[in-house]
């Protein structure tokens, strides 16, 4: 291990103590003994923001990792996600002779390689930067590796494996899974965006796969000007996605674009098999006739054909409203535990479809899922396995970005549309067709069975050669928690009486004695009898919830960068966001 890795392990440790401490009062007030605090959620807000300074104030790595906890519902609470998603990949440029240095050594000098070149950045982030050249006279999009990022990256990556067994003290089963996921997703997503060659290959691929449809636009390489650190792109301009105005004042119908976005990632995840892993507003444009552009492959990836039926299993179950196929497609993609109760499951579900479909949703119908789910929360039955936590993210992200164009955008019909489109929905139909003539052909054999069976087992009745075999299932240790209450009963009650017998015969020591063993009795027993706090909570998840929001934050302080906050003036900063 390097020298600066234990240095960075120090910083890291120094700049997180205070909360840690702070999380550790929180399951024991005197940190080693202790009940329990509860937490409002307005002291949530101030640990969010207080944490999320930490991480901008311990650069590249951590600013990443705040970006992808803020599309991680099942790690953090609504207020960490919320504050979270204020923080933008924007830092100030590294100074041009360090750059250049970087993009010599990779393709050689700058005035041959290249027949001009902007040495100020269009745009800055934690790991690249991009530059506007031109090669031959045709405009250029350079992006080059932060000089330096690959060592301080590792340190940070060996810092954050050293702190995740702390972690996973402060959280139970299901969030650990999530965590480990996350820390083995983080590692493999950010070692994957510091590779420029990759990143070109993800982006060659899928603008072939494109290639026919002219309502998307993806720039293409220049081979001859990209390596493992430098990535030259066409340069190419568009309105920012979010920027309604003026996509208003150009004329573009945003719930066209809309669903025009949800096909082209419905084609990239259930067809291509390749995606686009990034769909943020700063990597999504519009050109003037409404033609979709994608930036920025720096984070892409891959799904394999088992995961691919699933979510096409999923869907259709969401078109037919068949909540039970829903659930069954859940467990099966691993997103659900098998032992979930499925009735409160079933609630969640039904309320996740209206308000996917953009419905209005009573909010006393919320508090009364929000009590149900609180009820089990701590089984916690949603976890997001590795293959599939990056495509969560992109459908939420997708969504968020179709409903700012559209508030009443509806999700499951575009993506029925698109099955039906596509054939998927026939072939469903076909398999179901297929399933139940194989199950009336499995009856009719079992009908055949039957009779004899039923004889035998008549006659072993009739024997008294007959026994029924009864497992108990307590997956809430029922049996254990009766037992242990019998015992402490036991003890307390034994306790009650020898206490009293010592105290009639004045034994003075052996009467304590007596009194503090049935004292800790009588107390374990009351805390058997207490019931679980349970998550106070409030409806995050809406629409109506979301617009609120949305209007409450443009009244808030605007969105932060590593630089501090961004002014109205720096968010119009040329490409902003794009190519990063």
């Amino acid at each position: 291990m390097s020298l600066r890795s234990y240095r960075r392990f120090l910083t890291v440790l120094v700049e997180f103590l205070p909360l840690a401490l702070t999380y550790a009062r929180d399951r024991r007030r005197f940190l080693l003994f202790g009940s329990s605090r509860s937490v409002s959620s307005a002291q949530r807000h101030e640990r969010a923001s207080t944490l999320l300074q930490s991480l901008l104030t311990l650069g590249p790595t951590f600013i990443k990792l705040g970006q992808m906890l803020s599309t991680r519902p099942d790690v953090l609470p609504p207020e960490y996600v919320t504050e979270f998603s204020k923080l933008q990949d924007r830092v100030p440029p590294a100074d041009w002779d360090d750059a250049r240095v970087v993009l010599e050594d990779e393709l050689g000098p700058v005035e041959e390689r290249f027949s001009d070149f902007d040495t100020e950045a269009i745009s800055g982030a934690s790991l690249g930067q991009v530059y506007y050249a031109e090669i031959d006279g045709d405009p250029a999009a350079v992006k080059v590796r932060r000089p330096g990022v690959e060592e301080l990256v590792q340190a940070d990556l060996r810092v954050l494996r050293w702190l995740l067994p702390i972690l996973l003290y402060f959280v139970d089963d299901a969030r650990s899974f999530s965590l480990e996921t996350l820390a083995d997703e983080f590692d493999q997503t950010i070692r994957q965006e510091m590779d420029y060659e990759r990143e070109a290959r993800m982006l060659t691929e899928i603008r072939e796969n494109f290639a026919g449809d002219d309502r998307v636009r993806i720039p293409p390489v220049v081979e001859s000007h990209s390596t493992e650190r430098v990535l030259t792109m066409e340069y190419v301009e568009g309105t920012k996605i979010n920027d309604v105005e003026e996509l208003d004042e150009k004329g573009i119908d945003r719930t066209q674009l809309a669903e025009t976005l949800e096909r082209a990632y419905f084609q990239m995840i259930v067809e291509d098999g390749v995606y686009h892993a990034d769909p943020h507003p700063g990597n999504l444009a519009v050109q003037d006739d409404g033609t979709l552009v994608f930036y920025d492959f720096g984070m892409s990836g891959r799904v394999d054909s088992f995961l691919q039926d699933r979510i096409i299993d999923f869907y259709m179950a969401v078109a037919e409203q068949d909540i039970d196929a829903i659930l069954d497609a859940l467990i099966e993609m691993g997103t659900l535990s098998p032992e979930v109760d499925r009735q409160v499951m079933a609630d969640v579900m039904e309320l996740a479809i209206a308000d996917a479909r953009g419905e209005e949703i009573e909010q006393y119908r919320v508090q009364q899922i929000i009590q149900s789910v609180e009820d089990t929360i701590y089984e916690f039955p949603l976890r997001l396995p590795e293959n599939l936590a990056l495509v969560l993210r992109v459908a939420t992200v997708v969504e968020g970005v179709a409903v700012t164009l559209d508030p009443d955008f509806d999700f499951i019909s575009v993506a029925t549309d698109f099955l039906r489109e596509e054939g998927y929905l026939e072939e469903s139909a076909r398999q179901f067709v297929s399933d139940r003539v194989t199950e009336v052909r499995d009856a009719g054999r079992s009908a055949v069975r039957v009779p004899p069976k039923l004889e035998t087992t008549l006659d072993r009745i009739d024997r008294d050669d007959f026994y029924v075999r009864a497992d108990i299932e307590d997956s809430d240790n029922l049996l254990d928690i009766l037992a242990t209450r019998l015992i402490l009963g036991m003890i307390a009650a034994g306790g009650l009486v020898s206490t009293s017998v010592l105290y009639s015969l004045s034994t003075v020591r052996a009467t304590l004695l007596a009194a503090l063993v049935t004292t800790v009795a009588l107390f374990a027993l009351y805390r058997s009898f207490r019931k679980r706090r349970s998550i106070r909570a409030t409806p995050q998840f809406t629409r109506q919830k979301m617009r609120q929001r949305e209007s409450n934050e443009q009244t808030e302080s605007p969105p932060i960068g590593a630089d501090g906050p961004i002014d109205e003036a720096d968010a119009k900063v040329a490409e902003e966001d794009r190519w990063t």
